[in-house]
C-alpha cells in the first residue's frame, strides 16, 4: 500500500487468474487453454511477420484482422463495420463495460460466473446486482428484469452450461432498450454463435477470443460483433487508450488462423469427443457433472471434500481449479486436455477416492 495510491485503488479486489506454476512433468489442467497447438499455417504466418517492419508500427485499426472475421462470418451477413478487435477478450470486455453498460440502473450478471465482471464494475464504478442462477445451476432469463444491461457468458463458465440460441433471441426481444452481451469465450466447443442475431438486434453484442478454440492464448486476441454503433463506442474507449493493441505478428497469427477452418474443426472435435469420455469416467467414479458445452467440466463428489481432492491432485503434479465461492466451493471445474491427460486425470482421483 502506497500513499500515492489513487482512492479507487484503495477499493479494488483484482481478479486473480489460474495459477502458471513451474513443475516438472505437469498435467496443467487448470485455465482451459487447448490442449493442441495453434495452427501449423498461423505458426507459419507468425513466423512470416517477424522481419524488419516490426520496426513499423501495426495498423491501429486492424482492418486485416476485422476482415477475417467478418468473411468467417459473412453467412451472417457480418462486415467490417461490425467487428472490433483489442488485445485479449479481457481487454475487449473492459472497453464494453466503460463505453456500454454504465447506466442508471444497475448491470446484471449470473451470480456464478467470470470473476472479472465484478472486478471491472469495481474498477470503472458500475453499480451492479448478481442474478443467481437456478438450482440446476442453469441461467434463467426471466430474472434478467429491472436492470440497465445484461452480460453472461454462453456458454457459462465455470459450469459450462449453454443457453440456447433461441432463449437468448428471446432475451433480446423483451429486453429492446437494454444492451445485451454475450460472452462466447467456449461457443466453439458446442454451442451457436449469437454473432447470427446481430444484425437482427441492435441492442446485441457478441464478445470472442481467440484463446481457447484456436489454441492462441499466449497471442491475446479477442474481438466484438456487433451493431456500427455499438462498435463505434467500443473505438472511442480503445483510441483514448490505447491506439495500437495488436502487434504485427499478433495480426498475421489470427488472421491465418481464422482462413485455417480444417485445423479448427479438428481440434474443437477432438476436444469435444475428450470431453464426453470424460464426463463418463467421473461418472462412473460417483462425480456429479455438470452438462458441459465447453472445452471444461464442472463436477464434485458427493462424499469428498474439493479442496481436498484438488491438493490430492497437484501432490501428483495435476492442477484442476477449485473456487471457493458460495454454492460452488465442492466443485472442480477440469479443463480438457489430450486423451492422455485426462486418462492420467482419472487414474490419480481412482487412486484417491480408494
Amino acid at each position: 500500500m502506497s500513499r500515492f495510491w489513487s482512492p479507487v485503488v484503495h477499493t479494488l479486489t483484482p481478479y486473480t487468474p489460474g495459477e502458471q506454476p513451474k513443475i516438472t512433468n505437469l498435467i496443467k489442467l487448470n485455465t482451459n487453454e487447448n490442449p493442441y497447438g495453434p495452427s501449423p499455417k498461423a505458426i507459419a504466418a507468425m513466423q512470416a511477420a517477424v522481419n524488419d517492419h516490426l520496426r513499423l508500427y501495426p495498423d491501429p485499426n486492424g482492418d486485416v484482422l476485422k476482415d477475417a472475421i467478418a468473411a468467417y462470418h459473412q453467412a451472417d451477413g457480418i462486415a467490417r463495420a461490425n467487428v472490433f478487435v483489442g488485445n485479449s477478450s479481457d481487454e475487449v470486455l473492459a472497453h464494453t463495460f466503460q463505453a456500454l453498460l454504465k447506466h442508471d440502473k444497475p448491470l446484471l450478471f449470473p451470480d456464478i460466473s467470470y470473476s472479472f465482471y465484478p472486478v471491472y464494475c469495481g474498477l470503472y464504478g458500475i453499480e451492479y446486482r448478481p442474478v443467481p442462477l437456478n438450482e440446476a445451476f442453469e441461467i434463467d432469463t426471466a430474472d434478467y428484469s429491472d436492470g440497465g444491461a445484461i452480460i453472461f457468458p454462453n456458454p457459462n463458465a465455470p459450469t459450462g452450461i449453454l443457453l440456447p440460441l433461441a432463449t437468448i433471441e428471446a432475451l433480446l426481444q423483451a429486453h429492446p432498450d437494454q444492451i445485451v452481451v454475450v460472452d462466447e469465450a467456449y461457443v466453439d466447443f458446442g454451442g451457436n454463435s449469437a454473432i447470427s442475431l446481430v444484425n437482427r438486434y441492435d441492442n446485441l453484442l457478441v464478445v470472442q477470443t481467440l484463446s481457447k478454440s484456436r489454441s492462441l492464448a499466449g497471442l491475446r486476441v479477442g474481438f466484438a460483433v456487433g451493431h456500427p454503433d455499438l462498435i463505434a463506442g467500443l473505438e472511442r474507449v480503445k483510441n483514448s487508450f490505447n491506439s495500437y493493441p495488436l502487434d504485427r505478428v499478433a495480426l498475421a497469427g489470427a488472421v491465418a488462423a481464422f482462413e485455417d477452418e480444417g485445423y479448427f474443426e479438428q481440434t474443437c472435435a477432438a476436444i469435444n469427443a475428450s470431453r464426453d469420455t470424460l464426463t463418463t469416467q467421473l461418472s462412473e467414479l460417483g462425480f456429479s457433472v455438470l452438462p458441459s458445452k465447453a472445452n471444461f467440466v464442472f463436477a464434485r463428489h458427493p462424499q469428498r471434500d474439493a479442496a481436498g481432492l484438488a491438493q490430492a491432485l497437484r501432490e501428483r503434479a495435476i492442477l484442476v481449479r477449485h473456487f471457493k465461492q458460495n454454492r460452488i466451493d465442492q466443485f472442480l471445474r477440469i479443463s480438457i486436455g489430450t486423451d492422455a491427460e485426462c486418462a492420467a486425470l482419472v487414474s490419480a482421483l481412482s487412486d484417491i477416492l480408494q
